[in-house]
């Protein structure tokens, strides 16, 4: 049974995700809250799955003349850099933390989107 919830959790995370709106901010929860799968693994298997659609992403955006190069090297390095330091951190910090400070950031984003379209 567990295969065919799974196989559905990604279904429903992946409709968002297709849309570009960001799939992790409903898989994660999706996997930890109904499929019972602890934080990091959750996020481990969204940054997974994040790597095909970047791609496929990237690719779409460069066939449409949508991609500026100009300055481009001083947005990847930085983001390298964080995106190792943000992993290393990962692996030593409690899921309990993790899936605390991922909660928050949800609310937060939630907050924004009520005050964007309050104020639109």
């Amino acid at each position: 049974m567990s295969f065919y919830l799974y196989i559905i959790l990604g279904f429903l995370g992946g409709i968002p995700a297709g849309m570009g709106m960001g799939g992790g901010t409903v898989t994660i929860p999706l996997l930890v809250l109904i499929g019972g799968v602890e934080q990091k693994l959750a996020q481990c298997a969204n940054l997974f799955a994040f790597l095909p659609m970047s791609g496929f992403a990237i690719k779409t955006h460069v066939n449409n003349k949508l991609v500026r190069t100009e300055g481009i090297t001083w947005l990847i390095l930085p983001a390298l850099a964080f995106s190792l330091f943000g992993a290393i951190l990962a692996t030593w910090l409690p899921s309990v933390l993790l899936r605390r400070a991922f909660g928050a950031f949800l609310l937060v984003l939630a907050l924004i989107g009520f005050i964007r379209l309050k104020n639109d």
